[in-house]
């Protein structure tokens, strides 16, 4: 359900809210990350503005992060790391990602760096 609606509502050039970010994050669309279909997005690179970085966030990283957020009703940076860590690894603005993707689909809402608290 939670990527039907990720799906359905961030298609490409939809803007991505950051807490503390500079620079816009937008969607690019759909590929693969990690062997799995994934959400790709792009991050602003300040060395050159013309080419910017890409990230991505696979299905089930998105899945597991929903489970958590609604079963503990927080998803925290230390989880995240400890129980994403390709998405982990492939940098931490992955983790505002899916809570800012989580907060513009009204289930979370950001409290406190390295927090978001399900709604």
């Amino acid at each position: 359900m939670i990527i039907k609606r990720i799906k359905d509502k961030f298609l490409p050039n939809t803007e991505i809210k950051k807490p503390e970010a500079k620079g816009k994050y937008l969607v690019k669309g759909w590929g693969k990350r990690r062997g799995q279909e994934a959400l790709i997005y792009t991050i602003p690179n300040y060395r050159e503005p013309s080419k910017p970085y890409e990230k991505g966030i696979t299905i089930d990283e998105f899945k597991k992060a929903f489970q958590k957020l609604k079963s503990s009703g927080e998803l925290t940076r230390e989880w995240f790391n400890k129980n994403l860590r390709g998405c982990a690894k492939e940098g931490s603005c992955n983790f505002t990602t899916i809570g800012g993707i989580f907060e513009i689909l009204n289930v979370a809402e950001y409290i406190k760096r390295g927090v978001y608290k399900s709604i």
